[in-house]
């Protein structure tokens, strides 16, 4: 098994590959970058892609790069794609690919739909799904831009109404142990919302705050003028502590909490790697069809993510 890791360098893509070859996984790091990359490769041209590909098993797109033509060239060859963007409309093509697509890999979604399901599992809903993420990370370019994308844009509420993205706060008691000031989350579109609303029959709904109270008011400022998002700061105050949680209606909660949503990421997608070698992937594929929260808890680095 050989694993290309598009964005191999990059904030997730360079923790991917350090956790894959420490569990004897042959990964090779691919970008345009000649000095850093194992296999260098644009891909914003197919035929670059293509050429990549060569005796490859798995695919893990860490670039950033949202190209439904990258996914099916996967599936010409009968390759797993593996995706960890958060982007619903990106997602949902994804989902018509005519192959083996894994999606919903990362920190959110991932753990997150993997929390929500097994407080599904438990209680009929509906459920909400918080991440606070550390605003003071460095994070890599691709996952900064995303986040500022989605000022002042909307998507759909189980309910048929249309959300502003980072709109609605809600208040969210926070564990203790996770060390995060309480303060309210806001509405932000991330894709395993729709998915997991659709397939239980429950409204399911995503919030988001950073933990500086500071910079979560920002983006909501923002979002009224989505033309000054290029005046936002690169980095923000705040520390490098995550924590998402699932919390059903009338049920306690799930959660889980960690340093570096880079990194949480990074042993998500691993994880995906490794059962994806236990299981062979015929088409478009979400990560709790793949793996549960228990089978997750003994598959992570212990000092990477605290469930």
């Amino acid at each position: 098994m050989s694993v290309l890791v598009l964005g191999g360098y990059g904030a997730v893509g360079a923790h991917l590959v350090r956790m894959l070859r420490t569990d004897g996984i042959p990964a090779l790091t691919a970008g345009r970058d000649a000095a850093r990359a194992d296999r260098v490769v644009d891909v914003t041209v197919v035929e670059s892609f293509r050429t990549a590909l060569a005796e490859v098993s798995v695919v893990v797109n860490c670039a950033g790069t949202e190209d439904v033509r990258l996914a099916d060239e996967c599936a010409h060859h009968g390759i797993p794609f593996v995706e960890i963007s958060a982007t619903s409309a990106y997602v949902q093509a994804l989902q018509h690919v005519e192959g083996p697509v894994v999606l919903g890999v990362g920190l959110a979604p991932g753990l997150t739909t993997l929390l929500a399901v097994d407080t599904l599992s438990n209680d009929l809903g509906p459920v909400d799904i918080m991440i606070c993420l550390g605003s003071g990370e460095h994070h890599g370019p691709a996952a900064t831009a995303w986040t500022y994308r989605l000022m002042g844009e909307h998507f759909p509420d189980p309910d048929g109404t249309s959300i502003r993205n980072f709109t609605k706060p809600a208040y969210f008691k926070l564990p203790e142990q996770a060390g995060c000031k309480p303060f309210p989350a806001l509405r932000v579109d991330f894709a395993d919302q729709h998915r997991l609303t659709r397939e239980f029959g429950v409204p399911v709904r995503t919030y988001l705050r950073l933990d500086s109270r500071l910079a979560t008011a920002g983006l909501a400022g923002l979002t009224w003028a989505p033309a000054l998002r290029a005046l936002a700061p690169q980095r923000m105050p705040g520390s490098d502590r995550w924590v998402v949680l699932a919390r059903a209606a009338n049920g306690p909660i799930r959660w889980a909490a960690g340093r570096g949503q880079s990194l949480a990421t990074a042993a998500v997608a691993a994880a995906t790697v490794r059962e994806i070698a236990r299981h062979r992937i015929t088409v478009p594929t979400w990560i709790h069809e793949l793996l549960e929260i228990g089978k997750l808890r003994h598959d992570l680095p212990v000092t990477c993510i605290r469930l």
